[in-house]
């Protein structure tokens, strides 16, 4: 898949937080931002140009059908520079590090939005990176296996998420843009929606993560910093 980001205004008196619309087809997400609708118009991987052929006014259209309470509010798309592609991939490298080099985060893996997921990723490996090599960089430059520690305690989260983003995107979402056909649950979110305790289990890996990290590098005080203690004291 491939996603069209926008943005389109909106209302106090807009209904939702953060939600979706799907149709035969179609997918259609919306970030609240306060202001404004971030809005992810999910698309089969390779379809823009064929959707920027059908015209604008069309492409507002199929905003409009997906979520009618924006239909007044499309005609602020006035040019395609207003709508970003985000051609979604999800990879990594084979190796995090060289000599003097980490790659983490973004840099390391690319993640699919699907959850929301890679600021956690980027996050819980910055946050790893400072256990593992912040008492070596007090004391001198770590070595080639040392920055390769970080890769071996991140690497299993981050091919775990990528597996459950591939397998959603391949049950979920190719299912939803490639049928012209009605809709029907698969059925993980059939189980959801039967059993509503179990959706605690994919909230806590968006939320949480296949291997929380929790920061334990010890606190640095400097003179000035504890002779500011003593004074608000």
């Amino acid at each position: 898949m491939d996603v069209m980001w926008m943005r389109i205004s909106r209302r106090p008196t807009d209904r939702g937080q953060t939600f979706g619309h799907i149709d035969r087809g179609k997918i259609l997400g919306l970030l609240n931002r306060e202001d404004y609708w971030q809005c992810a118009f999910v698309i089969a991987k390779g379809t823009a140009d064929a959707i920027r052929r059908r015209g604008l006014e069309s492409f507002r259209e199929e905003i409009a059908a997906l979520a009618p309470f924006l239909r007044d509010r499309t005609g602020e798309l006035q040019d395609w520079e207003q709508i970003s592609l985000l051609t979604v991939a999800v990879d990594r490298l084979s190796r995090w590090s060289r000599p003097g080099l980490l790659c983490i985060g973004d840099a390391a893996h690319a993640m699919s939005p699907i959850g929301g997921v890679g600021i956690n990723l980027a996050i819980q490996d910055a946050v790893a990176t400072a256990n593992i090599l912040g008492p070596i960089l007090r004391q001198r430059t770590p070595s080639e296996s040392e920055l390769h520690v970080v890769q071996q305690r991140r690497n299993f989260p981050t091919r775990a998420t990528q597996r459950l983003q591939i397998l959603v995107q391949n049950n979920v979402i190719r299912r939803v843009l490639g049928s012209p056909k009605p809709l029907t649950l698969p059925w993980p979110l059939k189980l959801l929606r039967r059993w509503p305790i179990l959706r605690r289990i994919p909230a806590r890996v968006i939320g949480v993560g296949f291997r929380p990290e929790h920061v334990k590098t010890p606190e640095v005080h400097t003179s000035g910093s504890r002779e500011s203690n003593r004074v608000a004291s």
